[in-house]
């Protein structure tokens, strides 16, 4: 039946009450004594809240329950990724944990699964992806990418190659940009399902951007400066090196790549399809990262700068960009005319705003 129960989810059901005693209550949907809160009503199951289940099965909300904190529980085995706990738990732990270039996940917990030794749950916050909602500014943006060059570089420098930081392992704490909490499972709800959530800018209310999922992770001795792995896919199939070759590499180049990547796609380019096909070009506004990312993503390893050097470089461009710039709104790619123009007006409105309440232009948590 639809919005029932899925296969994938009979685990968290059987785990509610082991949960609860370990203090992280699951919503409603997980309980034993669930009913279907549009069982027998004429309510659409769709519109209810409780009909929500996770996009990824081995993932799943819950609030703490002695502060009621929003948190993320990840089922995982240890055994296939023995690194990601002890990696996790390195930046969690002082003094690495009050650093402010440490841009990792923090672990909150991890709870050891009681008849599975090789299976435990790791307790992170409640973060989303890195760009819903939408960016507003070019300054926005740059503050973004500080954090994430800032981030990487931060973890490379405890040795550590994440060698999977794409997109999708890129997200942020947006819980004080948000006006109303927002509902895990659905993005654009609030959490009680009673409307859309509410939300401020990013200038308003600046978001701490994380790296996650450190599970082909790897920390190497610190005298193995250049460290030589076996490939291994990760979100990201595009890179270079691993195209015709299964020879070891060293994987900090990669994540280099990776992260380039993830810049030249998300702000650099934009696909369009006309004629039935998709066409790629390069998206206004950006123009002042296309140097440096160009050099992230060489198809030759050894030529991509160092994140060291990447940091450097951005903060040489960020000195270049004005203040008109950063306060600049960021087009988005499928803005239309009509759109374009009312989002022009009422950003024009916040940018005065902004400069009244002297906001700075590079909004920064």
């Amino acid at each position: 039946m639809p919005g029932t129960i899925r296969p994938g989810e009979l685990w968290w059901c059987k785990h509610y009450q082991w949960l609860k005693d370990a203090g992280y209550l699951l919503r409603p949907r997980y309980s034993p004594e669930w009913v279907p809160s549009w069982q027998g009503t004429k309510k659409v199951w769709m519109e209810c809240e409780d009909s929500r289940g996770p996009r990824v099965q081995h993932i799943l909300d819950a609030t703490r329950t002695f502060d009621g904190v929003f948190v993320t529980l990840k089922l995982m085995n240890k055994s296939r990724h023995p690194y990601e706990i002890e990696i996790g738990q390195l930046f969690s732990a002082e003094p690495l944990a009050s650093d402010p270039a440490n841009h990792c996940v923090p672990i909150y917990d991890v709870l050891q699964v009681p008849e599975d030794q090789d299976q435990a749950i790791i307790v992170m916050p409640l973060l989303r992806p890195f760009t819903k909602p939408r960016f507003d500014t070019y300054g926005e943006v740059v503050e973004c990418l500080h954090q994430l060059f800032v981030g990487l570089q931060f973890i490379h420098k405890q040795h550590v190659a994440h060698r999977d930081c794409m997109d999708l392992n890129i997200m942020m704490d947006a819980t004080h940009l948000f006006i109303d909490p927002y509902h895990p499972q659905n993005l654009l709800m609030r959490r009680d399902y009673k409307g859309e959530a509410r939300c401020l800018t990013r200038t308003q209310c600046p978001p701490k951007y994380f790296f996650i999922d450190f599970g082909i992770s790897r920390r190497y001795d610190a005298n193995n400066v250049a460290p030589l792995e076996a490939p291994i896919w990760g979100g990201d199939r595009s890179v270079p090196e691993f195209q015709k070759s299964n020879k070891p590499r060293n994987p900090f180049p990669t994540d280099v790549y990776y992260l380039g990547n993830i810049v030249r796609n998300e702000f650099l380019l934009v696909m369009l399809i006309s004629d039935g096909f998709v066409h790629v070009q390069t998206q206004d506004g950006f123009d002042f990262m296309e140097p440096l990312v160009k050099d992230m993503v060489q198809t030759d390893p050894a030529k991509r700068p160092t994140m060291d050097e990447v940091v450097a470089r951005f903060d040489q461009i960020l000195k270049q960009l004005s203040s008109w710039k950063l306060r600049s709104r960021v087009v988005d790619k499928e803005d239309g005319n009509i759109t374009g123009l009312y989002r022009g007006v009422t950003h024009w409105t916040r940018r005065i705003g902004y400069i009244i309440r002297r906001l700075p232009a590079i909004p920064t948590p």
